[in-house]
């Protein structure tokens, strides 16, 4: 038997008493205060309404649609009822949520506000959401850097780090998403994506562009055609993809545009047969670990692999120029009574440092060559 919609009602207006309860005792720490009975589930279930979405929820949290939806299911099992029904808006409540959602909006919003008067108990904690990929493959590694010149502040950036995820408002936003909570957010840089590759792997297509008759050909042999009367093998640029493999990033209804490997070769005139088959990853990290390991070649932000291709341990097997701009660059968002804090305003100024850093280094690679 599950709950009724009043006993629904009745059960969120306990939590949303105990969210209050641990949020107005300036005495109550940030451990004690996520001992809350259920509070990540309701938390979850709050912004899936709100977005209409998993994903949507997900990208809020800076954690995974399934781990969003295992926190709502964790609930929905305790109340032995269903809490969600998808609708042609997206996500809405049920009857039985309907009656306590009022009280559960009202419940966060007190929590919200509490802990904006609380802000001065964690003044060196600073919560970021980011880009999954971005925040992987650039923002860590110079994380590190600021935190050796800033060793007191303290870092959660989607949902780990230093510190422990604090519920309730994010201090800042970080993403190229136009639909995005970074939307109207300061500009950092924009990406530009093209193909990637080992060193091997460019070595490869390099070679096989000139090969005499009757030597084996190389494994991976571009399209090409045979020259009768110097017998070699000349190679047709426009067809530079046939015969490698290709690598993939999942798509996810919440990821910012990334051009696929068909969007590139339409736009630049090369030839691929069947582009969008090979190996898919779900994260960048684990995709460049595949090109590292000479498994394909990779569509990719440039400025995630930058360290890479001027350290000579990643090349790029196309003109630079033939790259695909993103159509946002990466903003950052900072709830304004996060930005009256100076380590908030310390890692912003910093961030946009780093960032026209990345910016001057991506159109220096991306000028052109003088003759």
């Amino acid at each position: 038997m599950g709950f009724e919609p009043n006993e629904v009602f009745l059960f969120v207006r306990k939590e949303i008493f105990i969210i209050k309860a641990a949020f107005c005792s300036t005495r109550v720490n940030f451990q004690q205060m996520s001992g809350a009975t259920h509070l990540r589930s309701l938390q979850a279930l709050d912004l899936a309404i709100q977005e209409g979405s998993l994903q949507g929820a997900a990208r809020r949290l800076g954690i995974t649609a399934a781990a969003v939806g295992q926190r709502i299911r964790f609930l929905e099992e305790y109340l032995e009822t269903d809490l969600l029904v998808r609708g042609r808006s997206g996500l809405q409540p049920t009857p039985a949520l309907g009656a306590a959602l009022d009280d559960l909006r009202a419940g966060f919003a007190a929590l919200d506000k509490a802990t904006d008067k609380l802000d001065f108990q964690r003044a060196a904690e600073i919560h970021v959401v980011a880009d999954p990929d971005w925040a992987d493959l650039w923002l860590l590694p110079r994380l590190e850097l600021f935190h050796r010149e800033h060793p007191n502040i303290s870092f959660n950036l989607n949902g780990e780090g230093d510190v422990p995820m604090r519920l309730g408002t994010t201090d800042c936003i970080i993403d190229r998403d136009t639909e995005g909570h970074a939307a109207d957010g300061e500009p950092l840089y924009t990406e530009r994506f093209l193909p990637v590759c080992s060193l091997e792997n460019q070595a490869r297509l390099e070679g096989a562009f000139n090969q005499p008759s009757g030597v084996p050909s190389p494994k991976y042999l571009p399209v090409g055609a045979l020259d009768d009367r110097a017998r070699l093998w000349r190679h047709s640029a426009a067809a530079g993809l046939e015969g490698f493999p290709l690598l993939h990033i999942q798509s996810r209804p919440s990821q910012p545009h990334t051009p696929s490997w068909r969007e590139w070769a339409e736009t630049f005139g090369y030839d691929r047969a069947e582009p969008e088959r090979g190996v898919r990853y779900a994260h960048m990290r684990d995709a460049l670990e595949g090109v590292r390991s000479n498994a394909g070649l990779l569509i990719c932000g440039l400025s995630l692999v930058l360290d890479d291709v001027e350290a000579g341990r990643m090349s790029l097997p196309f003109p630079v120029c033939d790259h695909v701009l993103a159509t946002s660059p990466y903003r950052i968002r900072i709830r304004d009574a996060a930005m009256a804090r100076p380590q908030v305003r310390r890692f912003r100024n910093w961030l946009i440092s780093e960032s026209e850093t990345t910016k001057s280094r991506l159109e220096r690679l991306a000028a052109p060559r003088s003759a």
